[in-house]
């Protein structure tokens, strides 16, 4: 019996788990930070960290706590109607709940009395996501060209569905840094929808920074519009801060 306590937490742009992507990398405009926790927040801990691009972070699927596991999961790459076995996934749902990101480390903060953060880009990792062990990533062992890669060989479409904003939604990014309009693009233009919740001119929901996205897929199923971009009271509890919501 193995007992681990987190050694940093996730600042994310991503306040719920729906909308977050299904691997890291997909989208740079994905940024966030990890801070260290005491007693690994200190300099030491990172000396030489700054040589390396990118890092792999070990985490734990803090939000997907389930009583009990299956054997079998529907990866939404499949349709969501194939099972697999969960060792042949990446489903967060699983006997262990624990997952691998690798993402690019753009800086490190070292503040007063003890506050140091990473920040990152490309992550995929929901807002208070504790993590267990951060590595760097190594180009020459890390990476396998020639690798297979079963049910997902290649990378997924760019772009699922096209995505268009509203005159509500335009004028609300013109109060918002430019990158913010590209990064509700590209995590609608994901389709973050599991199979089943697919209903054409239904109105879905995310969390991005503390801005509230709302969107819908009309009888076109191959187009989206971002309806509005609201921001989050104070005391809403999406303002709070956990991971990937459907099978992976």
């Amino acid at each position: 019996m193995f007992d681990f306590s987190p050694i940093a937490t996730v600042h994310s742009c991503y306040r719920t788990k729906f909308g977050i992507p299904r691997q890291s990398g997909l989208i740079d405009e994905a940024r966030g930070s990890l801070e260290l926790l005491p007693p690994y927040n200190q300099p030491n801990t990172i000396r030489g960290l700054e040589e390396f691009s990118h890092i792999w972070v070990i985490f734990v699927f803090s939000e997907n706590l389930r009583d009990g596991w299956k054997a079998t999961v529907r990866p939404p790459r499949l349709g969501g109607d194939r099972r697999i076995g969960v060792f042949a996934s990446r489903s967060p749902f699983r006997p262990m709940p624990i997952g691998l990101s690798a993402m690019r480390l753009e800086g490190i903060e070292i503040h007063p009395r003890g506050k140091i953060l990473l920040n990152v880009s490309g992550l995929d990792l929901m807002d208070g996501t504790p993590v267990l062990d951060i590595k760097p990533y190594l180009p020459y062992t890390d990476s396998i060209p020639d690798a297979k890669g079963g049910f997902a060989p290649t990378a997924p479409p760019e772009a699922p569905l096209s995505v268009e904003f509203s005159e509500e939604a335009d004028r609300s990014l013109e109060k918002l840094p430019r990158e913010f309009r590209e990064l509700c693009r590209k995590v609608v233009s994901a389709d973050p929808r599991p199979a089943y919740q697919r209903i054409p001119g239904r109105e879905y929901q995310c969390y991005l920074e503390k801005q509230e996205i709302v969107w819908r897929v009309g009888c076109d199923t191959s187009r989206a519009t971002i309806v509005s971009i609201r921001p989050l009271r104070k005391n809403d509890p999406k303002n709070l801060g956990g991971q990937k919501e459907e099978e992976q």
